[in-house]
């Protein structure tokens, strides 16, 4: 058995260890918004944050998640209010087909909360590891940047 935190809820899974926490998340405990894109570490659509860091869920291995706290996509609103970040990427129309729309928000999401006050360049370099095919960035930019004045 394996135990760790998600989103504040404790959760055990009996999986062998090397299982893809992006799997298990998936599969064993439900939480669909973290996506598979590649599977090799390239897209960040599987970014969850273990521990405060932001993370590609598809290359560790569910032991790995072993009494740490995670927080995936469905994790980020509180108290059934849409994060700020939420917010900005429906204003700037920042989601288009959604693949990657989690990974991004909650890359973003690890940096305003280690960094609040981000320049626009350390936002870039913050999700410089996610890929998006449908926007060109740009509006994902803007959003972040936004949310950091509705934060």
């Amino acid at each position: 058995m394996i135990s760790f935190k998600v989103n504040g809820e404790t959760v055990q899974v009996d999986v062998p260890p090397m299982t893809r926490l992006l799997d298990v998340l998936r599969e064993e405990l439900r939480l669909t918004g973290s996506k598979e894109g590649c599977g090799e570490g390239e897209c960040g659509a599987c970014t969850v944050i273990i521990d405060g860091d932001a993370v590609y869920s598809c290359l560790i291995p569910v032991a790995q998640a072993e009494g740490c706290h995670l927080v995936t996509i469905e994790g980020v609103a509180e108290n059934d209010r849409l994060h700020p970040l939420q917010v900005a990427f429906i204003e700037h129309g920042a989601a288009q087909c959604g693949i990657c729309t989690p990974g991004f928000i909650v890359m973003a999401k690890a940096l305003l909360d280690d960094n609040p006050h981000p320049s626009r360049e350390e936002v870039r370099q913050a999700l410089g590891g996610n890929l998006c095919r449908c926007t060109g960035y740009q509006k994902i930019i803007d959003a972040v940047v936004d949310a950091l004045v509705g934060a």
